[in-house]
């Protein structure tokens, strides 16, 4: 097995960090929320990011650390605000990982960098901003006030709903 250099180890550890945060994050969303888009996909991605940063620490014969991030994240007023937050942090992922993409030239870690911080920048910083807009990531949820509570096409005047949102005469 070849020995990590520093720089290497820092960078793995610095990545898991970021995706555990964020999983964590997302995951109190939805328990403030309920399981609404786009939180409810991106924790589960987020949980395959984990899972490929720890694969690395086996490959290398690092320990890996424990979450420490549960309970020790943000809570949001709102679906929009949490919304817009996910927006920041995916774009601070994205500038986390061109830092990052430059402590290694192991073809593994880059690829499993790359694959990351493409994830991030190309399907859930997309998905947060359609929810920051008042779309649930085109799940069928809106944001806002009230949000996880109403659901589009449940409930009375779904019809009506439903048209409103495709821009259609009521």
């Amino acid at each position: 097995m070849t020995e990590l250099a520093d720089a290497e180890i820092r960078a793995l550890n610095e990545a898991l960090d970021d995706e555990y945060q964020a999983w964590a994050t997302y995951d109190q969303v939805i328990a403030d929320f309920g399981e609404v888009a786009p939180f409810r996909h991106i924790r589960e991605a987020e949980a395959r990011h984990i899972a490929a940063l720890r694969t690395l620490f086996a490959r290398y014969g690092l320990a890996v650390p424990e979450n420490p991030w549960p309970g020790r994240v943000p809570r949001f007023a709102s679906l929009t605000e949490a919304c817009a937050a996910g927006v920041a942090a995916e774009v601070a992922n994205a500038a986390l990982y061109d830092r990052l993409l430059l402590a290694s030239e192991r073809p593994d870690i880059l690829g499993v960098f790359r694959r990351l911080q493409a994830a991030s920048q190309e399907r859930h910083l997309r998905a947060f901003e359609r929810c920051a807009q008042g779309f649930g990531g085109g799940e069928g949820f809106r944001s806002g006030e009230g949000a996880g509570r109403f659901r589009w096409g449940q409930g009375r005047g779904a019809g009506v709903a439903l048209r409103v949102r495709r821009g259609l005469p009521t």
